[in-house]
């Protein structure tokens, strides 16, 4: 296990961005416990695939609850654990939500979010996936998750363009950007280590890996 110092660090990227298999990779190299995005439990999201304007709502509201109450375990999880990862920052919802909902619901849904925003956790750092729009039709083609079958190019590059510009302004917690064009942490060891230093960097330590 590696003694780089950090509490709490997030991955984020756009759908099919890589972002769960580079959190349980992080979470076995530093002996991390792992927060997923609980995206299954989810009931509206198949039909929100199908139907964006009709389940966008239900959607976006099913999925704040939900990482909020994971955001409230995370205290819990503190008592237990010395480090934790998770593949998703609870901000991200937000961003979703401005693309998916009408201007009445983002006013109902940016009141309730607000008040969450004051109560969760606040990451050590965030590790941002920047993947191009092909990058990630591929990724999500490859995997073949049967409710993303019907996947919108044309959404999943407006998401993209915004999660860039979110994160060319990004104040909450310092950022980590990783280009996977040019990375395959998957495929290629060194591009895992590349990540592994940049972390190190983020945290003070200067050692090899």
């Amino acid at each position: 296990m590696s003694r780089t110092h950090f509490k709490y660090i997030t991955v984020e990227g756009v759908i099919g961005a890589g972002k769960t298999s580079l959190a349980r990779k992080l979470c076995d190299w530093y002996g991390a416990h792992l927060v997923p995005e609980e995206f299954e439990t989810n009931p509206f999201l198949e039909d929100f695939y199908k139907d964006r304007r009709r389940f966008a709502f239900q959607t976006q509201i099913f999925f704040l609850l939900s990482r909020f109450r994971q955001q409230e375990e995370l205290r819990q999880y503190d008592l237990f654990h010395e480090r934790i990862i998770s593949d998703y920052m609870f901000q991200k919802d937000r961003i979703f939500a401005t693309i998916n909902l009408s201007e009445a619901e983002m006013k109902l849904y940016d009141g309730l979010a607000r008040i969450m925003e004051q109560q969760i956790a606040i990451p050590d750092f965030v590790i941002y996936l920047k993947t191009s729009t092909p990058r990630l039709m591929a990724n999500i083609r490859k995997r073949g998750r049967s409710f993303e079958k019907d996947m919108d190019e044309t959404y999943i590059d407006t998401l993209n363009r915004l999660y860039n510009d979110v994160f060319s302004r990004f104040t909450f917690a310092p950022v980590i950007t990783v280009d996977m064009d040019e990375r395959d942490f998957m495929a290629r060891e060194e591009d895992f280590k590349y990540i592994i230093g940049q972390i190190n960097r983020q945290c003070g330590v200067s050692r090899h890996v």
